[in-house]
């Protein structure tokens, strides 16, 4: 898929790099669209894969003086779910990216790729252009700083010049007078790609911060997204709300006009007037549920992450494949590989590791049969580079038993006979047993989350649930 892959260790060497190679280049961290890009053929001519996960710092949420929000390149999903500071001061963007994918997914893929990929089903650009975010690109020829709404071209079209990086992603933390949410309809309830998505900020009078009932409204945005080929603002929606009550007869009229912003297509997943109509109907639940202070509804305080602790690394080295062997430690056991750098982490494992008990089978981060745990995080193999390996700490099904004692799951999973054809069990052990380091008492809506990402196509998931439980028991 990639003939070069070089893992980098500074902003400079990447902006270096692109300066050079500009369009058979790109900068991959999550990977999770890349990766999948590259495979069919959506992104044509690329040789060179820059690896930017070494890069320190980058992965920070900060707020300045001004009150500005800034999220690194290497913010993730999941990074955004658990901030307390994306939580109360941007709640439409965690709860964007709580809706993306599921665990394994948030822990891989990065907003900024998310924004990069352009995709106008993407869940994390509506709430930020709803936020007035902007993004700072670098090259060699210095910093340039564009508006999120000026951002785009078209489906799956930037205007980032192939020598440029996206090194920060910035936004005013919403005031106190502000409320917003994110509302999204999807053919399933997770793993779901938009069929629309909608969030809807409101601003009202200084005097009504602690209730937006009968408040007047001083501004409005309300971003639609998967129903055009940008994102864009229902302008006519945000219009009309300025200085009337907020109430349900407003809100009401002002979903009926946010129709009039959408464009959408006919598709496999939806007809056009099928999405019209559920523009209207998300962009009225939103709106309702600021009215009725009920937008925290189905967004758990302390949501499964399907994280650990990560293991203490080393500084690292730029290092370049092939040129380089890939040296990592998979089971707490080292491991040289001198070929498959040009493989997913998901080959590289059962190809060069011979560890078979991770399995393949949709290939592209959909049915969590290749979770494997990367550096503490429960990943979806099959979408991580194997490169990314080198230097890094794995766990992969065979490494859970401790010599010939069962790791709890998979001893419940023994006992409640929860395995049926037996191929997703792999990757249904790996979130369980990550579940229980991350939480040892779930509840049953934590045991769902964490298995959101795992599908068993022998519908088995009531012993699946039940081991789990029964495992969390001791």
């Amino acid at each position: 898929m990639w003939h070069n892959y070089i893992n980098t260790t500074s902003i400079d060497e990447v902006v270096k790099i692109l300066g050079q190679k500009k369009e058979s280049a790109r900068v991959v961290a999550g990977g999770t669209d890349l990766v999948l890009e590259l495979e069919r053929g959506v992104r044509k001519g690329i040789d060179t894969l820059i690896d930017i996960t070494r890069i320190p710092h980058l992965d920070q949420i900060t707020i300045d003086e001004d009150d500005i929000i800034h999220l690194g390149p290497l913010v993730t999903h999941n990074d955004c779910v658990a901030s307390k500071l994306i939580r109360k001061k941007a709640f439409p963007l965690a709860r964007a990216a709580w809706e993306v994918g599921a665990p394994q997914i948030r822990n891989r893929g990065t907003v900024a790729g998310n924004l990069i990929t352009a995709s106008p089903a993407n869940d994390t650009i509506s709430p930020l252009m709803a936020l007035g975010a902007s993004v700072t690109l670098i090259s060699i020829h210095g910093e340039r700083i564009v508006a999120l709404k000026d951002f785009y071209t078209g489906v799956r079209r930037n205007v980032m010049q192939p020598d440029e990086m996206l090194i920060d992603i910035s936004f005013p933390a919403m005031k106190k007078s502000q409320r917003g949410t994110f509302m999204k309809l999807g053919l399933r309830r997770a793993q779901a790609i938009s069929l629309v998505n909608a969030t809807v900020i409101v601003d009202v009078s200084a005097s009504s911060t602690q209730s937006l009932k009968g408040a007047t409204v001083q501004s409005a945005s309300i971003t639609l997204g998967a129903v055009t080929p940008v994102i864009t603002h229902a302008v006519e929606a945000e219009n009309f709300l300025v200085k009337k009550k907020f109430n349900k007869k407003n809100i009401a009229q002002a979903a009926e006009l946010a129709m009039k912003a959408a464009h959408p297509i006919d598709d496999v997943r939806g007809s056009a007037a099928y999405r019209n109509e559920m523009v209207r109907v998300c962009v009225l639940r939103g709106l309702t549920s600021l009215h009725d202070e009920t937008e925290g509804k189905g967004m758990p305080k302390n949501p499964v992450l399907l994280q650990g602790e990560a293991p203490a690394l080393g500084e690292h080295v730029t290092s370049e494949f092939p040129g380089a062997a890939i040296e990592t430690t998979i089971n707490g056991k080292p491991y040289t590989f001198k070929s498959g750098y040009n493989k997913t982490l998901l080959r590289l494992i059962r190809e060069e590791g011979m560890l078979t008990g991770t399995k393949e089978g949709c290939a592209e981060g959909e049915c969590g049969a290749c979770t494997v745990f990367l550096d503490g995080k429960a990943v979806m193999a099959c979408l991580v580079p194997a490169p990314r390996a080198h230097g890094a700490e794995i766990t992969t099904v065979e490494g859970l038993a401790e010599g010939d004692k069962l790791h709890p799951v998979q001893e419940a999973f023994v006992a409640n006979s929860a395995v049926q054809c037996g191929y997703c069990t792999p990757g249904f052990l790996m979130s369980g047993a990550k579940l229980l380091e991350e939480k040892p008492n779930p509840t049953h809506s934590e045991i769902e989350q964490a298995i959101a990402g795992n599908l068993c196509r022998c519908t088995g998931y009531y012993k699946i649930v039940k081991a789990i439980e029964e495992a969390s028991h001791g």
